[in-house]
């Protein structure tokens, strides 16, 4: 009885082999089959390189490390600190141009205080003109009057037909006029030469206001210098990345435009793919990629063809 049920066995053994074999032989030919068709529709490449915005970091003034915030490697965020400068220095020279600015703004005061003084002084002696030529016309006008009475005062007198007393009284009203019409011209040109010099005043206080308006602005300026100056002590990331090629410990003494450390940001990364000459031909711009890094093993990136490099490697080496 065993030895009729062994060649049975034997034979479903056979039996289950040759299915086994038959269905991964089907799995194979399938695999292939797929594969190839993948291959005549995809490329691949292992020559390529994740490339990134990488952000030299240098300081834009000189100074002695205080602080450093970051270590290598670090994640950082837009904005963060890494660097701290030794701010004293700076502190002062902003101290001194904003106190310059003030000396200068308060001389400003001043000089349109003056100009005040000045236009108010030229307006009471334009009044004193008028005043002076409208005293000048009277003046003339009782001359004339003086010189007529004293004509005829004459003539009566050779006449006889007033008296000495009064004859002598109309000639010296004749003289107070003359003295009086002299006084009167006078008195309107030291006005007009008054005048004159206010005019040449204000015109000078306007100038200096121009000019101390000028001084203001190059202070200004030198204290805009200054405050950017001690900002610049504290150094800013300028985007989301990590920590590379940090070179700089407290206590350095830096000069401006050294480099410091830079930031890596993983912002608009792409992938630098190299492919044979006879590949190319099968890549269009925007077709979708699928990438893969060996950091994130496992890991599946989608992307876009976003451009073609016009020239071959051997072009550019």
């Amino acid at each position: 009885m065993e030895e009729a049920r062994q060649p049975v066995n034997n034979r479903r053994k056979k039996i289950i082999a040759l299915i086994v074999f038959t269905v991964f032989t089907v799995i194979g030919i399938i695999t292939v089959y797929f594969y190839l068709q993948y291959k005549s529709t995809h490329i691949t490449t292992d020559d390529a390189f994740v490339d990134g915005n990488i952000h030299t970091i240098a300081s834009r003034v000189k100074g002695s490390v205080k602080n450093i915030h970051v270590k290598s490697n670090q994640f950082v965020k837009k904005g963060d600190v890494l660097v701290e400068l030794d701010p004293a220095d700076y502190e002062v020279k902003l101290h001194e141009a904003s106190s310059g600015v003030g000396a200068e703004k308060a001389k400003l005061t001043e000089v349109e205080t003056r100009i005040e003084v000045a236009k108010s002084k030229l307006t009471e002696l334009s009044a004193a003109l008028g005043a002076a030529k409208a005293n000048l016309e009277l003046q003339e006008a009782n001359l004339k009057q003086a010189e007529n009475d004293s004509r005829r005062a004459e003539n009566l007198y050779k006449k006889e037909s007033i008296s000495k007393d009064r004859y002598e009284k109309m000639m010296t009203a004749y003289t107070v006029a003359l003295a009086q019409v002299k006084s009167a011209k006078e008195q309107v040109k030291q006005v007009e030469k008054e005048l004159e010099t206010q005019i040449t005043i204000v015109k000078q206080t306007e100038a200096s206001r121009t000019a101390q308006v000028s001084t203001i602005k190059e202070k200004e300026a030198k204290q805009s210098a200054a405050q950017l100056n001690y900002g610049y002590t504290k150094i800013y990331s300028p985007a989301d990345g990590y920590v590379t090629k940090k070179s700089v410990e407290i206590g350095n003494r830096i000069d401006e435009g050294q480099p410091l450390m830079a930031i890596v940001s993983f912002e608009d990364l792409s992938v630098v793919a190299n492919y044979k000459e006879t590949q190319l031909e099968k890549i269009k711009l925007g077709q979708k990629v699928k990438i893969k890094v060996d950091t994130y093993s496992g890991k599946t990136f989608n992307g876009k063809v976003e451009s073609i490099m016009a020239g071959t490697g051997a072009v550019f080496s």
